[in-house]
């Protein structure tokens, strides 16, 4: 017998940490398990926040502690294979010179760099690309709302 707990979605939750600098790039790293580049982060564990679990994998991966200053978006965007996501960006400011300080997870990266903007789709997967290009190209302080990297709410793309 089923109750209706059964159909709540049980997504999985990750959370990104997204640096610019003052020339407007965005801080991609390049992880060793895959062909393309992404924004620190990963999965939230088990009864883990995912602004924690963005500050943990910002630690993790780059060696910085750095405490995430304020949510940049959420993205629903489930994926064929894994189901329902629900995908967190965090804005964690400038980077400084605390890019000196950077010391990859090497069982995990092995490279990090600034892209501009247009260069995107170089590095990143097409859904990736179209969640950090919304919200570099915002007009707006507020968080985001998007399923797929767009948003829903005016049903026409932020990118």
């Amino acid at each position: 017998m089923s109750s209706p707990e059964d159909s709540f979605a049980t997504p999985r939750v990750a959370a990104g940490a997204l640096f610019i600098d003052a020339e407007g790039r965005v801080l991609l790293v390049h992880p060793t398990y895959k062909d393309t580049w992404d924004i620190p982060g990963g999965y939230v564990e088990r009864g883990e926040s995912p602004a924690a679990a963005c500050q943990r994998e910002v630690l993790e991966e780059l060696g910085i502690d750095r405490t995430p200053i304020g949510l940049a978006a959420v993205d629903w965007a489930p994926h064929e294979r894994e189901g329902d996501k629900l995908l967190f960006i965090f804005e964690c400011g400038v980077l400084g010179d605390d890019q000196d300080r950077i010391r990859l997870q090497p069982e995990e990266l092995d490279g990090w760099r600034w892209v501009r903007e247009p260069e995107l789709d170089e590095y990143l997967i097409q859904r990736l690309a179209r969640r950090v290009r919304a919200v570099v190209s915002r007009r707006t302080s507020l968080s985001l709302y998007l399923e797929h990297g767009t948003s829903p709410l005016t049903r026409t793309s932020l990118a």
